[in-house]
């Protein structure tokens, strides 16, 4: 008949819309319809009387480790945001960030805004970020910026209900808003916190492995080096004569036989130049007469060779 698929389409929900209330009596008194209880029962693989739907905001599904939502910052300052003894600049100081930008660069829809923070006498930049924003609505939540950030000081978050009227204000977040201590990040995601702390314990091990083998070579090669030393020190112990040190007299006696060698050589020195003065006699000085007939004989010996000279070329 027309319109009767429509009645019983009609007519099943109206069941499930009345034992939805019957099934809500079990749990009174002292239970409650939204509980853990009645919610893994109707969403159990068994047939259950009532509705079988989420009945959000009083029941909630479990949210996945994996799941990730608006990024957040992680402080080293490991006290809530909302406890009385919270300080906001000992969160910023122990921030992770150092504001290098490689998030913001990554980001595909450019969210995140970044403001280094600079040394106000040198100017010179500190790692630390002044302001840090994310606009949530334009995030698309792809955790990039979580997965490049080379210091572990970006991560996703699990909170999704953010959403609000005013949107020029409550869907930026600021750098206040953005952090959050690093025990919410080990809340959230246990699986994630285990693996990074095992593999900083693991480098911190190998570079602390480095450090001692360093250590041994240096000592082995200064003891390399130290008995080397003693092997050289014993040799020439053993090359010098025994007794030690020499005594008075035989200083004396070596310093005798040095002069008396040197007395000798001086002596030996001076009686070989005393012969050698006594066969050339000192030649006795010429007269004035002597020089001038060896001189005009010296020029007569040139006019002749000269005239020789000049005849044999006529």
């Amino acid at each position: 008949m027309f319109g009767l698929g429509i009645v019983k389409g009609l007519g099943i929900t109206l069941k499930h819309f009345v034992n939805t209330f019957v099934d809500d009596l079990k749990y009174f008194p002292g239970g409650s319809a939204t509980s853990q209880e009645a919610f893994a029962r109707r969403q159990g693989p068994g047939p259950g009387p009532g509705l079988f739907t989420v009945e959000y905001p009083e029941m909630k599904l479990k949210i996945p480790e994996n799941y990730r939502f608006v990024p957040f910052l992680v402080t080293e300052y490991d006290v809530p945001p909302d406890a009385t003894d919270y300080v906001l600049d000992e969160a910023k100081a122990a921030n992770r960030c150092t504001s290098c930008g490689i998030c913001a660069k990554v980001c595909p829809p450019q969210c995140i805004w970044i403001v280094r923070t600079n040394d106000p006498k040198t100017g010179k930049p500190i790692p630390q970020p002044a302001e840090f924003y994310i606009d949530t609505d334009i995030c698309m939540n792809c955790g990039y910026c979580a997965e490049f950030c080379p210091f572990d000081a970006i991560k996703m978050d699990h909170d999704f209900e953010i959403a609000d009227y005013n949107r020029e204000v409550d869907h930026i977040h600021n750098l206040e808003r953005l952090l959050k201590p690093v025990s919410y990040y080990a809340k959230i995601r246990p699986t994630w916190y285990a693996q990074e702390q095992e593999a900083r314990r693991r480098e911190a091990e190998e570079k602390k492995r480095k450090e001692e083998e360093k250590k041994r070579k240096l000592a082995e090669k200064a003891a390399a080096k130290a008995a080397a030393a003693k092997a050289a020190g014993s040799s020439q112990a053993a090359a010098k004569p025994a007794g030690g040190k020499r005594s008075p007299e035989e200083i004396k006696a070596q310093r005798e036989a040095m002069m008396a060698k040197r007395a000798a050589k001086k002596a030996a020195q001076e009686s070989g130049a005393a012969p050698e003065a006594e066969a050339k006699p000192a030649k006795p000085k010429r007269t004035p007469e002597e020089i001038k007939a060896q001189r005009e004989a010296m020029m007569k010996k040139r006019a002749e060779r000269q005239a020789k000279a000049d005849s044999q070329s006529e």
